[in-house]
């Protein structure tokens, strides 16, 4: 399909020097992704004669300008809705901003939608966190040329909650995403309306956006590989789609729709007073009872449920919603190696200079003027007018029945979600994306509640007990034997260390606990990412991804030793893990939402862990879940609504293009 992001491996092989020789000894999977943005073309859906909607809309994508900033309108992708049928109330839109319509449904009303696409390149919309059949979720198969329609049918199934739309179009997600293509959704049901929560002019979707413009009030993205490599980072921050947002509010509660809209950046939110966040509901819908937190973490494609209480604060008063700082979601490298589990053997990048990856101090990014865990404002609350009266914070506001371990299908055999990354791709089970390629691990029982396990799939022993599958890189050091694991000697099937013991093409070195013969030079010393995972430790026992002891590798990857080409060097220690190995990733799984049952972080990562920790709530139903560096996260989903493929990725939503996502099929 024209306009895909699709670089050719081939060709970044040949630019780098490492030419056919290279390729052809690369593994199965590397090769594979030559053809990665091929997608079998899925034929539009119609219009049902049976299906009778209780609401019915257009919903067109074309491109537009807007006036964003002072001066020159910018550019945009934008979804513009024309209801059809139901109540007006269903489609609104919010004035002056880019973002689509904001729909409001009641759970057991079933819905028609008229995907209209006018843009210039392929695009198809995915309801994110709404439980729909297979064909109406938004798979990159049936993504629409310029002129085409898809007509979705569905019944709202959902509690209520607030859900995401959003592009899902094969490789150029992102793009779409950051140049418009966003909107939220609100389902109501009954059990929500029993509780009289702030309602119409009180309850206020907060859409936070990160965007970096030109002189000339144009959006610049990617500007280079780095950008895609840890997700892109813009400058400024839009609430609403405005810059420099403010609400103005009376003396009286207020309930918050907040949503993480950015492609990559993740938000620690926090009132600037020092107030709790007083959390009611997340993902999938309300908690059973308010959480109070000192801050929040909210990652891309998470939504949080906030009651905002201003009674008592005088007119005139304001409050700003901050991110405060925090550490650990970004790869850590300094001008001289890396900043976290530097290593005194290996990883010295363009001579210990900085490598493509450098600069990353703390989580900041080179060049960047808003940096990654740094303290900044979202939006600011002014208090205009006196209220005479305000609800009070119900004590409970629903009735969540909790999954135990025990009613899961596979207790000691968690589904496994492996997370690791490659040389210009991401992976996860130790492959890219690949239409209707199901791995032994991808195939869900229909009607069944499963144990999955999301892990960072490298380190000592690949990062996790298991067994690489048919056709899956082994853990590194592994050579595919099978490992015992926690949980009782799992084996994974398509875990799978990603890295697969590379050393980035530089002779494909296995370092990571076993000895390489000439330390990650091969290819004449253009180890290019420093050993990837492989570069030599200080000979320390290491905590490995889920805490347990990993054996510190013995010999370390060089990148381009004096000079050149660093590539992606300074990855030493961290008991053999790669420098793109230390990034946190927000995992969503598709259809139904899920439980989180456990999170255990390696000592390593301790520290940095340290300063999220709190703003976690796991105690509700989710649909993304942030995985931290070193994190071992264990969650119950059950697949009981529908049978077909569905999608599980990162939604850093370059990782996502780059092909950090899988299909899953429940059968």
């Amino acid at each position: 399909m024209q306009g895909f992001f699709n670089p050719s491996r081939r060709r970044f092989l040949t630019q780098t020097g490492l030419g056919a020789l290279a390729y052809a000894g690369l593994p199965s999977w590397l090769r594979a992704m030559e053809g990665m943005g091929e997608m079998p073309k899925g034929t539009p859906h119609k219009a049902s004669p049976d299906f009778n909607p209780d609401v019915e809309f257009e919903l067109i994508c074309r491109n537009e300008q807007v006036s964003i900033l002072p001066g020159q309108p910018t550019r945009v992708q934008q979804y513009l809705g024309k209801l059809i049928k139901g109540p007006e109330h269903s489609l609104t839109t919010i004035p002056g901003s880019y973002l689509g319509p904001l729909m409001r449904f009641q759970y057991g009303q079933k819905v028609r939608v008229h995907l209209r696409n006018e843009l210039d390149e392929p695009t198809i919309t995915h309801w994110h966190g709404l439980t729909v059949p297979a064909l109406m979720d938004g798979h990159p198969m049936y993504a629409l040329d310029k002129g085409q329609t898809f007509v979705y049918e569905f019944e709202i199934r959902n509690r209520a909650s607030m859900i995401l739309y959003h592009p899902h179009t094969h490789g150029i997600t992102g793009k779409q995403v950051y140049h418009g293509l966003a909107g939220a959704m609100l389902i109501n049901d009954t059990e929500e309306q029993a509780l009289n929560l702030p309602a119409g002019e009180y309850e206020i979707p907060i859409v936070i956006q990160d965007r970096s413009f030109d002189a000339g009030n144009q959006l610049v993205y990617v500007r280079h590989m780095h950008d895609r490599m840890t997700g892109f980072h813009g400058d400024r921050i839009l609430v609403n789609g405005r810059p420099d947002f403010n609400l103005d509010v009376a003396s009286r509660a207020y309930r918050l729709r907040v949503l993480n809209g950015s492609n990559a950046r993740i938000y620690k939110l926090a009132w600037d007073d020092g107030s709790p966040v007083v959390v009611i509901g997340v993902d999938g819908g309300l908690l059973e009872t308010p959480v109070h937190k000192p801050y929040v973490m909210l990652a891309p494609g998470e939504r949080l449920d906030v009651w905002a209480d201003f009674s008592g604060r005088n007119v005139g008063s304001q409050l700003v919603m901050r991110s405060r700082p925090f550490s650990g979601v970004l790869p850590k490298m300094g001008m001289s190696g890396m900043q976290h589990g530097e290593s005194k053997e290996g990883g010295h990048g363009m001579g210990g200079g900085m490598g493509m990856m450098g600069g990353m101090h703390g989580g900041g990014m080179m060049g960047q003027t808003l940096p990654v865990g740094s303290d900044y404002p979202i939006f600011t609350v002014h208090v205009t007018r006196k209220a005479s009266d305000s609800p009070s914070l119900p004590t409970h506001l629903s009735k969540i029945t909790r999954y135990e371990i025990e009613n899961t299908a596979n207790p000691n055999k968690p589904v496994a979600l492996g997370i690791s990354e490659a040389p210009g791709a991401m992976l996860l089970n130790g492959r890219p994306y690949a239409p209707n390629d199901f791995q032994p691990g991808e195939r869900i029982p229909y009607d069944s509640v499963q144990l999955v396990e999301i892990f960072h799939a490298h380190g000592g022993a690949g990062g996790h007990g298991g067994q690489a599958g048919e056709g899956a890189p082994a853990g590194h050091g592994e050579s595919g034997k099978s490992t015992e694991s926690q949980g009782g000697g799992m084996q994974h099937g398509m875990m799978g260390g990603g890295m697969g013991g590379m050393g980035m093409m530089g002779g494909m070195q296995h370092g990571g606990g076993g000895k390489s013969p000439e330390g990650g030079h091969a290819m004449g010393g253009m180890g290019m990412m420093g050993g990837m995972g492989h570069g030599g430790g200080d000979n320390k026992p290491q905590a490995g991804a889920h805490g347990e002891e990993a054996k510190a590798p013995e010999s370390g990857g060089h990148s381009m030793g004096g000079g050149g080409m660093g590539g992606m060097g300074g990855m030493g220690g961290m008991g053999g893990m790669g420098m793109m190995m230390s990034m946190a990733h927000p995992i969503h799984i598709h259809e139904q939402p899920f439980q989180i049952v456990s999170r255990t972080i390696g000592a390593e990562e301790a520290e940095d862990y340290a300063t999220v920790r709190d703003g976690f709530i796991d105690s509700g139903w989710k649909d993304t879940v942030l995985v931290m560096p070193g994190e071992k996260v264990r969650i119950i989903k059950p697949f009981k609504e529908h049978k077909g493929v569905f999608m599980v990725h990162c939604h850093n939503l370059e990782h996502e293009d780059m092909g950090m996502m899988r299909e899953f099929l429940v059968e």
